[in-house]
């Protein structure tokens, strides 16, 4: 199968890409200016709006994995914006794209994430459950929105609300395992915010689920069945790493070092449960925490 991917540069991206070939699929990146392409891959812009969609004919899937890395910087009103188009703008030229072609991809898949809930306490959120406040609420809605026109054009669409992907080997856990190293890690605030996460192996195996079970389509939570609170997080990381967990950062800090962004990122409390793929019968791979950071610990 012919497998378009945007964002194949990224974390995920990077990891979806070599799984799938490995699988025996044609996979051809959707590649910037700038970046290095192989043959078979293709070229876009989404700044300008080029794209070369003689090249994306014959693909039976399309992976939307772009998006601006969403806590690289104190969010200003620039970053917003790029985090905006970074999601959004690279998005609608896709689907417009892809709903040009002569014969269209059959399933079109593209990533959101939980901020869609907004911060909603001890609640277990579920598909079924409308979206949040702030600014990555809305970011969701307005990126989910943009994928579902696909679906309005004969595409069978798929929008994944991932979780905090954790993988050893890149993304955000190595940062957040930083300071219990140094023994300085602690809780966030009060530890009582739930953190919904899901492993980089089950987030790779969520997406190829949703290329092959024509069953599935429109919002699924990419989590893993298992949340944990924050104060729960750092119990878990201190015993593994065999480091004490004393300096808890109180919210103040957290506030004056990245503004609003604090609040959305590392205070907000979703506890979301994945109905839907539980539902499909998705097999989990890393279901408890403790479980899945031990083995990615001993893996790396």
């Amino acid at each position: 199968m012919k497998i378009l991917i945007s964002g194949a540069s990224g974390f995920v991206g990077t990891a979806l890409t070599a799984a799938l070939r490995a699988e025996g699929h044609t996979v051809a990146r959707l590649v910037r200016p700038g970046g290095v392409a192989s043959e078979g891959d293709v070229q876009w812009d989404p700044a300008t709006a080029i794209i070369d969609t003689s090249a994306m004919e014959g693909a039976e899937a399309v992976v939307n994995l772009s998006g601006a890395n969403i806590a690289a910087f104190r969010w200003t009103g620039w970053q917003k914006r790029h985090l905006r188009a970074s999601r959004i703008g690279a998005t609608r030229i896709l689907v417009d794209s892809i709903s040009r072609l002569r014969v269209k991809p059959r399933v079109f898949v593209s990533a959101s994430a939980i901020g869609y809930y907004g911060d909603r306490g001890d609640k277990v959120l579920t598909e079924s459950n409308g979206p949040g406040a702030g600014f990555l609420s809305k970011l969701a809605r307005d990126w989910e929105a943009e994928a579902g026109r696909a679906e309005m054009n004969g595409i069978r669409t798929v929008i994944l609300r991932f979780g905090v992907i954790l993988s050893a080997k890149g993304g955000a856990l190595p940062k957040m395992l930083a300071p219990f190293r140094l023994g300085l890690g602690g809780r966030l605030g009060d530890g009582n915010q739930w953190l919904s996460w899901i492993a980089l192996e089950d987030a790779l195996g969520v997406i190829r689920s949703a290329i092959a079970n024509d069953q599935i389509r429109g919002p699924l939570n990419a989590v893993a069945p298992n949340p944990v609170q924050n104060s729960e997080f750092t119990r878990v990381v201190s015993t593994l790493l065999h480091r004490p967990a004393f300096f808890p950062v109180p919210v103040f800090v957290l506030r004056l070092l990245l503004g609003r962004m604090a609040d959305e990122l590392f205070l907000a409390s979703q506890r979301v449960r994945p109905e839907r793929l539980l539902a499909a019968g998705y097999a989990f791979r890393h279901e408890n925490l403790e479980s899945a950071l031990k083995a990615m610990l001993e893996k790396k």
